[in-house]
């Protein structure tokens, strides 16, 4: 491999066809997910409830519900805190939208509080500054894999009388002094996308230990129901509800997955290890940490680019989107996972999502400040970084890991090569 940079016509350092995709599928997979297609139990099947009890002993949950989207499994922790209108939901300033939404979604408003720059999750010293008379919960986001620090959080919801929800998306297996992800909160949500460590193709799972919890979270999820669905056709709607509840045949794929889930953890880590070891040293990148007493996922592996250090603190979306190329085209799949901070996304910038200024122009809401300013470690994030997530996950092993290193090392000290 030369120093000439791929994008420029060098060879590439990770050569076709050397990454291979997520998930891994096998017999397993395919005898389950065939024989959920032949029982013609296609909805409320022997799979779905399997799954949700398999769930429960892996992660260590109480109550279970398989949903179709962890969006969805979001909604329903909300729902199920007693969060509605006028109600303030604290939310970390940098996530996938869903974690804000579905504050809005259940009529009341986020508060978004600043991130640590090093951990990437919300900032727990500043959450108790933003907590006010209409602060009902606080919904905490276990990014790309790291937990939060929730012994810090529900020590400040016990104080003033909080929820605490745990969006655990991308959260399986993650651990934080020993315990896992999705069992320190009041209720969690977790996502079975394809994106996911636990991948069904989609869906998701509302989890909690608190029954009175469960059941009002799993009625925004069924109808309204106050049971489970029956051939008794006295079905009465006793709320505003959706349909949220998942399938046999995605529990099925679901189920094969969970399988060897700890197995694929296993494996990240090991890849993350020598990935680390690679890029050890590398000029102007900062790299993940996993602070002491936690336990990462590797959900995403995301890098920081120094702009200071490559002189481009002007023109930092330039350069990262210039680099993001150069490491694309050596065949190291990266991306910037988001381009904007929550808060200025249109919804949140605007105000408004149902019109007239709902929900924020409740008059049982007060108002609200989402001034760009107060976020300054979210937004310095957004604009210096790029993740690495499937191509550090099974099949992919440590030989993988080791071309992926050096294709990100061979740009990186090879950035005056490139132009923004």
């Amino acid at each position: 491999m030369g120093t000439k940079l791929a994008i420029h016509g060098g060879e590439k350092a990770v050569p076709e066809g050397a990454v291979q995709p997520w998930p891994p599928i096998d017999a397993v997979d395919r005898e389950m997910v065939v024989a959920s297609l032949e029982a013609h139990e296609h909805v409320f099947g022997p799979n779905l409830n399997a799954f949700q009890e398999e769930f429960a002993a892996w992660n260590g949950n109480k109550y279970v519900l398989a949903t179709n989207s962890g969006t969805a499994a979001l909604q329903m922790c909300v729902a199920a805190c007693g969060c509605g209108v006028g109600d303030e939901v604290i939310v970390p300033a940098w996530s996938w939208p869903s974690s804000a939404s579905c504050v809005i979604h259940n009529d009341a408003i986020p508060v978004f509080v600043d991130i640590d720059f090093d951990t990437m999750n919300i900032d727990v010293n500043r959450i108790e500054a933003a907590i006010t008379p209409k602060t009902k919960a606080i919904l905490v986001v276990h990014l790309h894999g790291l937990a939060v620090a929730m012994d810090k959080v529900m020590a400040i919801a016990e104080r003033h009388g909080l929820k605490v929800i745990e969006d655990a998306c991308q959260g399986h297996g993650a651990t934080y002094r020993g315990r896992k992800a999705g069992t320190w909160g009041h209720c969690a949500s977790f996502s079975c996308n394809q994106n996911k460590l636990l991948c069904a193709g989609e869906g998701g799972f509302f989890v909690t230990d608190d029954e009175a919890l469960f059941e009002k979270g799993k009625m925004l999820g069924v109808f309204g129901e106050t049971r489970d669905p029956a051939p008794d056709p006295g079905y009465h709607n006793y709320a505003m509800a959706c349909k949220y509840n998942s399938n046999d045949l995605v529990s099925a794929f679901g189920r094969a997955q969970l399988g060897k889930l700890s197995g694929y953890l296993d494996l990240i880590r090991e890849n993350v290890t020598v990935l680390r070891e690679e890029l050890d040293g590398v000029p102007h990148l900062i790299l993940p940490v996993e602070p002491e007493n936690h336990g990462h996922n590797w959900y995403n592996y995301t890098i920081r680019f120094d702009m200071a250090s490559l002189g481009h603190q002007d023109n930092p979306v330039a350069m990262r989107d210039a680099l993001i190329a150069a490491i694309n085209a050596e065949g190291v799949p990266n991306a910037a996972w988001q381009q904007f901070i929550l808060p200025a996304m249109t919804v949140f910038r605007a105000q408004d999502a149902y019109g007239q200024g709902h929900p924020w122009s409740s008059p049982h809401a007060a108002p609200v400040d989402y001034s760009l300013d107060q976020y300054p470690v979210a937004q310095r994030h957004c604009e210096t970084h790029t993740c690495l997530v499937m191509a550090i996950r099974p099949p992919n092993g440590p030989e993988v890991a080791r071309l992926l290193g050096r294709g990100i090392r061979k740009v990186m000290k090879n950035t005056d090569m490139l132009t923004p």
